[in-house]
């Protein structure tokens, strides 16, 4: 499978010029042959905590209308990041995915909330743990950002048959070290492939880090963007991963009996 990522500056607090952003690179950018499309986290109002309450999507209303207009006009299958997004009062911090007919076929509430962003002041936490996929005849997983540092969500997914995991973010670049070893810890210790778009830029109160990553299972990182706005392409062979956990078998090798 051919997966592009999209790493781009989030303009904080502004859907439409986000919007405009990402049909942009649509149009411009999109390389023929790719089947999964990545955004990053936050994308449609980024970290403009304050005014959430007024700004975050209803119910993924607008998120739905214009990621299903994507994912059918280019026929791809759309990671589409995460958006916050009111409902029943409160604001989640929640990602989906799109197939290529335009269809949600999943979302996920971010669980961890950041504390050093002040998240657990404006949102409100998922109450269920993000759970596998299935997308071009494959188990997938995805995340977002803060998870990152709780390894049990992915690898319960792992456990489940996840290949692929996709994290995304806005990351800070004051910690872009925990950052890249994260992702490729994760990838080593799952024997998965690890999809990570990040942002970058500066949205007045954070610099973001940029460095979005595709690893593969050995925890090889086999293409990385650097700090500023790109997009990074890349084929990916699943069968990778069968082969790794098969040579380094981890999960034949759990001793769940001993776990708590």
């Amino acid at each position: 499978m051919h997966i592009q990522l999209f790493q781009f500056e989030v303009a904080l607090g502004d859907f439409e010029q986000n919007k405009d952003k990402i049909k942009q690179l649509f149009k411009e950018k999109l390389v023929e042959t790719t089947n999964i499309v990545v955004l990053p986290e936050m994308w449609n109002n980024g970290y403009d905590l304050e005014n959430l309450n007024d700004k975050a999507d209803d119910n993924l209303k607008l998120t739905k209308e214009f990621i299903s207009k994507l994912a059918q006009q280019y026929s791809v299958h759309i990671v589409a990041g995460s958006v916050s997004n009111k409902k029943q009062g409160d604001v989640y911090n929640t990602l989906v995915v799109f197939n290529n007919r335009g269809e949600l076929i999943y979302d996920y509430d971010k669980i961890h909330l950041v504390p050093m962003l002040d998240e657990p002041k404006f949102m409100t936490g998922g109450d269920s743990l993000s759970r596998p996929f299935q997308l071009m005849d494959t188990t997938m997983g995805a995340v977002i950002c803060y998870d990152l540092r709780f390894p049990e969500s992915i690898r319960g997914m792992a456990v489940k048959g996840a290949q692929v995991i996709f994290v995304v973010a806005q990351w800070p670049e004051a910690r872009l070290y925990h950052w890249r070893h994260l992702n490729i810890a994760r990838a080593i210790e799952n024997d998965a492939y690890v999809i990570a778009c990040n942002s970058c830029g500066n949205d007045t109160k954070t610099t973001y880090a940029g460095h979005s990553m595709i690893i593969d299972p050995s925890g090889e990182v086999i293409k990385e963007a650097g700090e500023s706005e790109s997009t990074i392409f890349k084929e990916v062979d699943v069968a990778r991963v069968q082969e790794m956990r098969e040579s380094i078998p981890v999960f034949k090798n759990r001793r769940i009996d001993l776990y708590s």
